[in-house]
């Protein structure tokens, strides 16, 4: 729930990335929680903003729409499969740290009484919840349990389970309709009846945690599947004789493909080969982290599994990854980095796209009028300055007071 008490707001003399273009020095003025007005600094006049909160910042600062991050279960100890309105609330807060203004909460593979218990709560608080001055929960990611055995990750194996038209409309009941997104292993599903169902139904079906052969994939392309869950993990890989998952989120257009770009879940040179495959308007960028971000270093845990944290990396006690500890304003650095790509490029993978493809983009992903205003102020080095959910001042890391 979004109130309409924002205040009246101008950011001015910022390079501002829009949905059209790039301005180089330009002001954006904010009404009612939504962008009002893009302009150029030469048409700026003072006096035309008398009782209007106006900031004016430092030369080399840019203006980007707010990220979106798709797949996140968890940050500053609390976890969408938690079960609480307070983690949630949690989550809320902490994320507009590292530019993240909205999300979908993700649940994971667990019984039926707990994922139950969370698709309540998060329809609860979508519904009831003061979502204003933070981070907004836009849906949900359903990520199993309907996934292959064998490429659980660190999902817990005892609670996957075939996939099942009936408990996935009981599911979406529960969650009034919030479930936008569902990873699923479509080799598992007899005759891709779920996946059919979802492509019908406005909801995506997305392949992970997934060991399906590359004709296995094709047909589930065939049948409705366009997004892949975290690229390259929880899959069957690439191999010459078998292009698998891996193989088929790179060769197909039609695959909208997620990325952990933290250096840990895909090597960087692999990053730079998916880049250069797939392109800037196929790639969508998420963290996928669990509990411990935003944490020190220590044991923390994930789906009731006991998960160590070192050096930022979150592992099972068998050494499988559990997630990751990635913030999303690292996530476009070291896409950056990894690739070679521009600012430009890492706002389409980390706004526009999501927005496109869970389909908010008429009010999410971009800065353009009368859109939400969730916007971010990132310095020369790409460090969050300032983040604003929804019009209103919710992080500062630069004198400007909230």
């Amino acid at each position: 729930m979004i109130t309409d008490e924002q205040q009246e707001l101008v950011l001015k003399n910022l390079c501002i990335y829009t949905e059209s273009g790039i301005t180089p020095n330009g002001y954006v003025a904010v009404k009612g929680g939504k962008i009002d007005t893009i302009g150029l600094m030469e048409s700026f006049h003072e006096k035309d903003w008398n009782n209007v909160r106006v900031i004016d910042f430092p030369k080399g600062m840019n203006l980007i729409p707010g990220f979106i991050d798709i797949h996140i279960h968890g940050a500053n100890d609390a976890d969408a499969m938690d079960g609480s309105l307070n983690a949630l609330e949690i989550m809320a807060n902490i994320l507009p740290k590292e530019g993240t203004t909205s999300f979908l909460a993700t649940t994971m593979t667990q019984d039926a009484e707990s994922i139950e218990k969370a698709l309540s709560t998060i329809a609860q608080y979508i519904e009831s919840a003061d979502q204003t001055g933070k981070a907004e929960i836009i849906g949900i990611h359903l990520e199993g349990p309907f996934i292959s055995e064998k490429r659980v990750g660190a999902q817990p194996i005892q609670s996957v389970k075939k996939p099942d038209i009936a408990l996935f409309k009981k599911w979406q009941r529960l969650s009034h309709n919030q479930i936008k997104l569902v990873t699923m292993a479509p080799e598992e599903d007899e005759n891709f009846e779920l996946v059919r169902y979802l492509k019908d139904e406005n909801i995506i079906p997305s392949i992970g945690h997934s060991d399906a052969v590359y004709e296995q994939v094709l047909t589930s392309i065939q049948a409705g599947v366009n997004h892949v869950t975290h690229l390259f993990n929880g899959m069957r890989g690439l191999h010459h004789r078998d292009p698998g998952v891996a193989g088929g989120a790179l060769l197909h257009s039609e695959l909208m493909a997620e990325m952990i770009v933290d250096g840990v879940h895909i090597h960087p040179d692999i990053v730079k080969l998916a880049f250069l495959q797939k392109g800037v308007n196929h790639i969508i960028l998420i963290t996928d982290s669990m509990r411990a971000k935003w944490l020190e270093d220590g044991i923390s845990s994930l789906g009731g599994q006991k998960v160590i944290v070192r050096d930022g990396k979150a592992l099972l006690e068998n050494g499988s990854l559990a997630g990751s500890t990635l913030k999303m304003n690292d996530a476009i650095k070291n896409m950056m980095n990894f690739t070679g790509c521009t600012l430009k490029d890492v706002i389409q993978m980390a706004s526009y796209n999501p927005a496109k493809q869970i389909g908010v983009l008429d009010k999410k992903g971009s800065i353009a009028k009368g859109k939400d205003a969730d916007l971010v102020v990132l310095d020369e080095k790409h460090q969050v300055i300032l983040t604003i959910c929804n019009g209103q001042i919710v992080y500062s890391n630069g004198g400007v007071t909230a």
